[in-house]
């Protein structure tokens, strides 16, 4: 039975919203470490009926050589220690990320264009769905495909292991599961539509280099006109995204001595 969410984070403005809320409605408990203020990692030996919870932020998983930055490849031999005992675990973005390399997979810069060139996909965009949503328990009730939030300017290339779920016109891996343990999200579902203004005044270079002057403005407006139906959306699929994982806790006994 599932007591814990624990929540790996990695800036202010990049927290658990929705899962959190929807963890709290379970009456999880919710633990939060800040990798990127040098709090430590937990055993996860003692992590116990727990779901890890890995979020997102402005830096990239091939970051972790650049200094300042070691607690970042700290953090993917934590992730790879936990996905290898098969615990369950979500990753947004960054997290999704880490899971993907943990697992044997790789992350390049995202390229677009021809020829190629590095590119970054931010607004929002459909995620049309890999598999029949009826034939997933992952996806049940989503339809073909669903509008998500995008914000990241790399590509997750999967782990032979992985099972690709979902993509975009942009990235072909925006959503993808590893066996029934660990689901791995480069798009996002949990931001909760009134912390977005924030994620654009904070990330406001992010968002020109990528939509060019006018990108932060037209932004907004797509967060008026779609912010709720993301956010409802987000709500559906990240609980059922709680009940799959809550299946894949390990028992006490299960778990690593």
């Amino acid at each position: 039975m599932i007591t814990k969410l624990l929540v790996l984070q990695h800036i202010d403005r990049e927290g658990p919203d929705l899962i959190g809320a929807l963890a709290q409605q379970r009456g999880f408990e919710l633990q939060t470490i800040r990798l990127d203020q040098g709090e430590p990692l937990p055993d996860p030996s003692q992590c116990h009926n727990t779901i890890a919870l890995v979020l997102g932020g402005p830096m990239g998983v091939n970051d972790r050589q650049s200094p300042g930055m070691d607690w970042l490849q700290r953090e993917l031999d934590w992730v790879t220690i936990w996905h290898q005992h098969h615990k369950p675990i979500l990753g947004i973005c960054l997290g999704a990320q880490l899971l993907a390399l943990a697992a044997g997979g790789s992350v390049t810069p995202l390229r677009l264009g021809e020829p190629p060139t590095p590119s970054k996909e931010v607004g929002f965009a459909a995620v049309t769905w890999c598999v029949h949503p009826a034939n997933e328990p992952w996806l049940k009730g989503c339809s073909n495909s669903n509008i998500a939030l995008h914000w990241h300017g790399d590509r997750i290339h999967l782990p032979a292991i992985a099972t690709l779920l979902g993509s975009s016109v942009a990235c072909a891996e925006q959503v993808f599961r590893i066996g029934q343990h660990a689901l791995g999200l480069q798009c996002h579902w949990e931001v909760q539509k009134g912390n977005l203004e924030r994620w654009i005044q904070e990330d406001h270079e992010f968002v020109v280099d990528a939509l060019g002057e006018h990108g932060p403005n037209h932004l907004r407006h797509e967060v008026d006109r779609l912010g709720d139906t993301v956010e409802q959306f987000g709500q559906r699929f990240l609980s059922n995204a709680l009940d799959q994982l809550s299946i894949a806790v390990p028992t006490i006994k299960q778990q690593v001595d």
